[in-house]
Formats: C-alpha cells, sequence, structure tokens
C-alpha cells in the first residue's frame, strides 16, 4: 500500500492541500471543526511526516542509530551487548526516542550507512561502538556534522563526545589479583587486534609482567567467538609450559576456555585459574562458578543515552563522561597455583 500523501488527505476531507499543510503542522488559517476534521482523517489514513520533508523543516526524527561491524552470530550470544541495548534503548524511551539499528559486515559498509542516515535525516544522532585504533569513521562523522557518541577512550575523539570506562585499569587489577595468588605465567585471550580497549588491555598486562616481574605473558587476539576462544585456549594448554592463569576479554570465550580446561583434563581451578572481562549470568551459572570483572551494563547503555540526548540538544558540546572501572568479583575458577606450577 502506498504512503498516504497531503494530497490523499484533502481529497478525501474535500479541501485544498494548503489546509491540510496549516492542520498538520498546527498553523492558523484554517477553522477549527476543519482542523478536527483533517487531523482525524490522517489519523485513519495512518498517514506520517516523510523524514524528508521534516528535515526540511527542521523537525527531528526522534531517533538514534547504531551501527555494528561486527559477525551478528557473534553479537547474539554476547550478553554485554544484549545488556548494553538494553540500557539503551531504555534510557531513550524516556524520552520517546527510538534506535535504528543495523549489523553490518565492515567499516566501509558502516560508514556508507551513516552517510545514507544522515541524508535522508533518519536519525538525530549516532553512537559508535568497537572504537579502533586510528579510527577512520571519526572523520567521516565529523563531517557529516550529525551529534555523535563515542563508546570508548580515553582520549579525545576530534569533536565528538565519548562515554567510557578505564580497561586498563580494570586489566592492571586482574593481574594484580593473579599476582597476589601466585602465578606467574598469565595468558590473555584477547578480542580484535584493531579495537583500541583490545590494544589497551594487552598494554597493561605487558606493563604488568614487568611491574610484578612475571616469569611470562602472552595475548593471542581472536573474533570474540566461543570458538575462537576454544581454539586459542587448546593452543595456550597444549605449551610445555603452560599459563598458570587465562584472563578472557569476554564471558562467552571464557566459559568455552572453561569446557577447553575440562576437556583436555586440566583442573580449573587446581590447575588453571580463569577470569573473565565481562560478567554476566554465564559466569554465575558456570561450574565453577567463574572470577569475572563485573560492572551494571544496563546502566551503561542508560548513562550512553542520557549523554546522547543531551548531545542532541547541546550538540556545539562535546562531553567526556568516565564511568565506573569493572571490579574484579573473585569466585571459584581462580585460586593459587599448585606448588609445581608456581615457578
Amino acid at each position: 500500500m502506498a504512503r498516504p500523501t497531503i494530497a490523499d488527505i484533502a481529497e478525501r476531507v474535500g479541501v485544498s492541500k494548503g489546509a491540510v499543510s496549516f492542520a498538520l503542522n498546527g498553523r492558523p488559517g484554517v477553522a477549527e471543526a476543519t482542523r478536527a476534521r483533517i487531523l482525524q482523517v490522517a489519523k485513519e489514513m495512518n498517514w506520517r511526516p516523510h523524514s524528508a520533508a521534516r528535515a526540511l523543516g527542521g523537525a527531528r526524527a526522534e531517533a538514534v542509530g547504531l551501527v555494528i561491524a561486527r559477525p551478528a552470530s557473534t553479537l547474539g550470544v554476547e550478553p554485554f551487548f544484549a545488556q548494553l541495548l538494553s540500557g539503551l534503548q531504555a534510557g531513550l524511551s524516556r524520552q520517546a526516542v527510538a534506535m535504528h539499528l543495523m549489523i553490518v559486515e565492515d567499516v566501509e559498509a558502516e560508514t556508507e550507512v551513516y552517510r545514507d542516515w544522515a541524508s535522508a535525516h533518519r536519525v538525530d544522532g549516532f553512537i559508535v561502538v568497537d572504537l579502533k585504533v586510528r579510527d577512520p569513521r571519526i572523520e567521516v562523522l565529523e563531517e557529516l556534522g550529525v551529534p555523535t557518541v563515542v563508546l570508548g577512550g580515553p582520549g579525545r575523539h576530534g569533536s565528538l563526545s565519548s562515554v567510557w570506562a578505564d580497561d586498563r585499569e580494570a586489566m592492571l587489577s586482574v593481574a594484580d589479583y593473579l599476582a597476589a595468588l601466585g602465578h606467574r605465567r598469565l595468558a590473555h585471550v584477547a578480542g580484535l587486534p584493531e579495537f583500541r580497549h583490545t590494544q589497551r588491555r594487552m598494554r597493561a598486562l605487558r606493563d604488568s609482567s614487568r611491574r610484578l616481574g612475571l616469569a611470562e605473558t602472552v595475548s593471542l587476539t581472536t573474533d570474540f567467538s566461543d570458538a575462537e576462544g576454544a581454539a586459542a585456549t587448546r593452543a595456550l594448554l597444549s605449551r610445555a609450559r603452560r599459563p598458570t592463569a587465562i584472563v578472557y576479554d569476554s564471558d562467552v570465550m571464557a566459559l568455552a576456555g572453561l569446557g577447553v580446561a575440562g576437556e583436555m583434563g586440566v583442573r580449573v581451578p587446581d590447575e588453571l585459574s580463569i577470569v573473565a572481562f565481562d560478567d554476566s549470568v554465564l559466569t554465575r551459572i558456570a561450574h565453577p562458578a567463574i572470577t569475572a570483572l563485573s560492572r551494571d551494563t544496563f546502566a551503561y547503555g542508560r548513562r550512553l543515552a542520557e549523554v546522547m540526548l543531551a548531545v542532541i540538544e547541546e550538540p556545539g558540546r562535546r562531553r567526556d563522561v568516565k564511568t565506573a572501572t569493572p571490579r574484579l568479583v573473585v569466585r571459584e575458577s581462580t585460586a593459587p597455583p599448585g606448588a609445581w606450577q608456581a615457578d
């Protein structure tokens, strides 16, 4: 069915298109009885203003755009993103603002969506996730001039606002805890290497190795999937001098690693300690329950929404909002290494 137009409403009511335009836009120049009839017919016909026409009139789209360049199959099993999106939408809904979500294959496709949505005035602002090292999206979004908030930091992202938590500080707390237990050979099953937060976590672990005098640290990068998390764990546990503790960049990979340890006869935590960088119900119902860096991800998403709405209201004011650093919650998957492992 074709989208109803102002001309369709005018024909149904028996008035001019100008009268319909005045009535729909709340302008004087039409009798109140006629205005009421026009609005009633528009409602019956399910008429909605065209986005291009709204843009020309300076009206808001009442929507925010989020484009994610990751495999949909990977996102579908990540509790972090589910909680983040729930909190984000809850925060936007309080102001009756919708969220347009699209999952694409790569950054090039993501950039094209930004250009298309901006030109069509589909959204009032963009939220950018998975901040990259020397991220090419920053320049594009500044060029488009659409209010934008980057999830990630620290540091300035041109003129764009940001909301972030300190991944480095969080990783340092994990290394300190494991070293205090007596671990000297640590491994890190990390995410995608082009992500800025992945690089910050890897550097934090390397710095901790020097600061704490650890015997060995190693980082393996993955696509965040359970399959690659499991493969990385097998590679680490097949080493002649395998690590006594592994830190995973997601709860899904930590759970996969726990399964591989069982498959290879490596007891957790007696022979291997496991820590997850994200906390969720998965880490709590695993056996043994997994030690994790925990935060209120729903509240994190809601805070992101608040900043996005504030940036839309005052687009000329850049905001840099640091949220609470994830805190370490100790569970049954970590323990001091056995005497034969500690050397």
